[in-house]
């Protein structure tokens, strides 16, 4: 009898620790890590995913800004954190594929993350203080040549997109300018509304606002086709620089060994977003592009990842660009 009675309070406990393990993912606050500062377009964009993930998870989505080493002290935030799907990063291009590149990371961006979700993208813009005095990117770039001894160029952190685009922008012109690394593109930014650097090849929601009110000039996107955005920006190609194409795709990854349900949970929560009428409205009017319905998923995420680091790489690395 006794035999019985504790074999009863045995399965008795392995059902209450397998309830536990099996309790309805997320039940309690989970963190969104953003790896640059607070009002850049990864940062926009992490908030406004957070905003409605809440609703669907039915838990708050906290937002952290780490900022440090060009977005790796944000992956490393990510990478050390429990994989238990509360803890949460949101990259792009700079951060899964020019990071790998010029850092050298104390984690591996394929073994240690698992790709949650592919997200919106965007172009780039070609933009300079107001006072430049060019009325189209030919023009610019003539004037850029004849003063890059005092061109500095803004860049959102060595080996970002904004630095790699500006460094293909310069070697198109055979010119030379000194590049500025800030930590993150808001700050960046400011200081070219400010007049403090003349030259910035950045994302179109973090530049779209200032151009329209005037703030700065805009004269080309880094896309094949206009933005309905702006579509009256040129591109590249009919600019004067042809060839010039980036785009900086976004994303959101886990630490390694999380289990599969939290990360479908969580890609459902990031889909559901995408697919959000309200969402859709904002991110479309910040510029952000919506990537296909069969795109949106973690192992889309992690081809593109894989590509673009086998395409950006050598060019980087044919740059010389370093970590300072």
């Amino acid at each position: 009898m006794n035999k019985l009675i504790c074999g009863v309070a045995f399965a008795v406990a392995l059902l209450a620790v397998g309830a536990a393990n099996s309790q309805v993912y997320p039940a309690r606050p989970m963190t969104v890590v953003v790896p640059y500062a607070a009002g850049g377009p990864t940062d926009v964009l992490a908030r406004l995913f957070a905003e409605r993930m809440r609703a669907f998870l039915g838990q708050p989505v906290l937002v952290e800004n780490v900022v440090g080493a060009g977005g790796a002290a944000g992956l490393s935030r990510v990478v050390r954190a429990t994989p238990d799907g509360y803890t949460v990063g949101i990259g792009n291009w700079g951060t899964h594929v020019g990071l790998g590149v010029i850092y050298r990371l104390d984690f591996d961006l394929f073994k240690d993350f698992e790709p949650v979700a592919l997200l919106p993208n965007n172009p780039m813009l070609i933009v300079t203080r107001k006072d430049v005095a060019a009325k189209d990117l030919r023009e610019l770039m003539a004037w850029l040549k004849a003063n890059e001894s005092k061109i500095s160029v803004g860049t959102s952190g060595v080996g970002g997109a904004s630095h790699v685009a500006g460094v293909f922008f310069q070697n198109m012109m055979g010119a030379r300018f000194q590049f500025v690394p800030y930590r993150g593109a808001g700050p960046a930014m400011n200081d070219l509304v400010a007049g403090q650097i003349a030259l910035m090849v950045d994302s179109l929601p973090n530049s779209i606002q200032h151009v329209r009110s005037g703030a700065i000039r805009a004269f080309a996107v880094t896309a094949r086709a206009r933005t309905a955005l702006a579509p009256d920006i040129a591109t590249v190609d009919e600019a004067g620089a042809p060839g010039l194409h980036m785009s900086i795709w976004n994303g959101f990854w886990v630490p390694r060994t999380t289990p599969k349900n939290v990360i479908l949970r969580l890609n459902a929560a990031a889909v559901d977003a995408m697919s959000d009428p309200t969402v859709r409205d904002r991110m479309g009017a910040l510029g952000f592009e919506i990537p296909s319905r069969g795109q949106q998923t973690p192992e889309a995420l992690g081809e593109l990842q894989r590509n673009e680091i086998e395409k950006w790489g050598p060019i980087i690395r044919a740059a010389n660009i370093k970590a300072e």
